[in-house]
């Protein structure tokens, strides 16, 4: 990694930002699996600091990042949801959105409640992390977040990974430039059918979770916005296109 003025790499800066904020019970380190969180990992051991990490368990994981973590990251800790994404579909009786973000409160961002959290969030990711700050608290659950790298470019991330000979994820190799739930709603069309060709028995996981919340709500007498499980894929992926009625309400009927 390139070096500033004071000769200290990126590596350097966020070593020293872990030790700054860490906090005498240990920092929560929020665990993805994906390049970002293993830099950040990595950076907590180099550092010294206290940590335990958690993986947020989803239920609509890919296997490889499964594998991944269970074969290089056995002290993870695995946090298991209360309910299944299927199940959460029924429930809400619609498909999480970009704009009906349920999923994320439910599976991703319940942990950690009273501590400081770890994340690899980063500026270049998004146009919203573009606003985040490299400290900051949250809304919720009396969490402070530090985001030790969040100025650093995809670029500086391999780099961290490849000078520290630091195992990741195959499917980085395989074309994948970001790792999360297959079919994130938060994607693309063409990443959601991507992943939907890649792995189809999900597919079909989510096609029998649309269908189930279809009779569910139709035999609670709600008018039927679709008339099946087929019905509400067509359009949950023409609206992750933008091309689709993006509805702010739930349940959508």
């Amino acid at each position: 990694m390139n070096r500033d003025l004071f000769d200290k790499t990126r590596a350097d800066l966020a070593i020293e930002r872990l030790r700054a904020f860490q906090p005498p019970e240990g920092y929560y380190l929020a665990f993805s699996g994906g390049k970002d969180s293993v830099c950040i990992k990595a950076l907590a051991d180099m550092a010294g600091v206290k940590y335990d990490a958690h993986y947020s368990v989803t239920t609509i994981d890919p296997p490889e990042l499964l594998r991944f973590i269970r074969e290089h990251h056995g002290d993870v800790v695995w946090d298991r949801p209360k309910q299944t994404m299927w199940r959460a579909v029924i429930k809400n009786g619609a498909p999480p959105t970009r704009i009906m973000r349920y999923c994320c409160e439910e599976f991703k961002e319940h942990g950690g409640d009273g501590r400081i959290v770890l994340t690899g969030i980063r500026w270049a990711e998004s146009t919203n992390r573009a606003k985040r700050k490299m400290a900051e608290p949250c809304n919720k659950g009396g969490k402070y977040y530090v985001h030790p790298i969040i100025d650093w470019a995809d670029e500086d991330a391999w780099a961290f990974i490849h000078e520290n000979d630091l195992p990741y994820c195959s499917l980085y190799d395989e074309g994948f430039d970001r790792i999360g739930c297959i079919m994130c709603p938060l994607a693309r069309r063409r990443k959601q059918l991507r992943d939907a060709e890649r792995w189809p028995r999900f597919y079909q996981l989510w096609l029998r979770a649309f269908d189930e919340m279809v009779k569910h709500w139709a035999a609670r007498g709600k008018p039927r916005r679709w008339a099946d499980g087929q019905a509400v894929m067509d359009w949950w992926l023409n609206e992750q296109d933008g091309s689709g009625e993006p509805d702010n309400q739930l349940p959508l009927w």
